[in-house]
This record gives structure tokens, sequence and C-alpha cells, in this order.
């Protein structure tokens, strides 16, 4: 009944008799809707103002809420593999440091040409050099390149290679060539490779 009667009013007033500067003796119809407009007015304008900002800050920490929850679901595994990785650095640090014997110093080279020398009389091939040829200066490591020039037949070639292989040294074969000799036997020129660490401290 009492919006009834506010419309009514509201609908039956002649706007154009009205006076912002006499505002308080409108029509209460027309003040109650007035101020009911106003206070419409304030809510959209406090949305927009606040709470749409507290709607971006609150999607903005969902993301990081969302982010760090993977952060740690990630170092929870990590944590949970502790005991494995450092297991495996333990692994790795013994593998690198028997990679790292393997590995001749300057002083060691001339037995490492003893060694060559005495698998190819092994393969039953005779030699006709064996030479170094100027290093090679790499990131962590020097190459030395041996020249290789040896006279036999192919099973003497293969228990050669072979013989390489299993020296304690690590050897690499590289380059080779294989041409008729004189006395019809093969003649085999290769370049063996091996390496001399350069990191500092370890030699």
């Amino acid at each position: 009944m009492f919006f009834q009667q506010i419309f009514h009013e509201f609908m039956s007033t002649d706007f154009a008799d009205l006076e912002i500067r006499y505002i308080g003796v409108w029509p209460k119809s027309v003040r109650y809707i007035l101020i009911v407009f106003l206070l419409l007015f304030i809510l959209v304008l406090g949305y927009f103002l606040q709470v749409k900002d507290i709607d971006e800050q609150y999607l903005q920490a969902k993301i990081m809420e969302l982010e760090l929850l993977e952060e740690y679901l990630s170092k929870t595994i990590d944590a949970a593999n502790l005991d494995i990785y450092e297991q495996q650095v333990l692994e790795l640090d013994g593998t690198f440091g028997t990679l790292l014997k393997r590995l001749p110093k300057n002083a060691e080279v001339p037995g490492l040409l003893e060694d060559i020398s005495a698998v190819a009389f092994a393969s039953g091939l005779s030699i006709n050099a064996i030479s170094l040829l100027p290093e090679k200066a790499l990131d962590v490591y020097i190459e030395l390149p041996i020249s290789i020039d040896v006279i036999g037949g192919y099973h003497g070639f293969g228990d050669f290679v072979s013989g390489i292989a299993a020296l304690s040294r690590i050897v690499t074969l590289h380059d080779y060539s294989i041409k008729q000799a004189e006395d019809d036997r093969l003649n085999l020129v290769i370049t063996a490779r091996t390496y001399r660490y350069q990191i500092e401290g370890l030699e």
C-alpha cells in the first residue's frame, strides 16, 4: 500500500515545477526515489572503484597460489628423491675420477707410446713410425694426436684396433687409410687421439 502511494504520487508529480534549490520541499515520493537512485549509483560506483579491483587481486592471488602449489609439488618430489640424487652424484663423482685417471699426464705419454707399440707387435704388425702430432687445447682438456704407420694384414689390423680399445688409458682412433705395401702386405696409417686434462688443481 505504501509503495503504491509512493508510485502514484511520483507519477502525478510535475517535474517541470521542481527546482534543485527547493529539494527539501519536493514530494516524498520523488525524494525517496532520488535516494534509491543515489544509493544504486553509489553501489555501482563502489563496485567499479573497489570491488572490481578486489576481484582482480583475488584472481591474481589464485594464479599465484597455483604457481606456488606447483613449485611446492616439484620441491616435494625433489625432496622425496634426494637420497637417489645424492647417490647418483656420488656415482658420477666416482665415474669422473675414474675417467680422469685414464687421461694421461705429460709424463705418461711415453708409456702410452710403448703400450701402442706393444699392441702392434702383439697383433703381428710391423711399425714404420709412431710419432706425436701437435697438441690441440680444448675447453677442459688437451687433445694429443699420435700418428701411427704400421704394416700387416686385415686380421692384424682388427686385433690392433681391439687392443687399443682395451688400453687402460682413453685412446680413440680416427682418419685411417689402407693401401698396398711393396711386399704384398697392407699399409695402415691411422691417427690415435688421447687426452690430457687441464682443469686447474687436477694436474
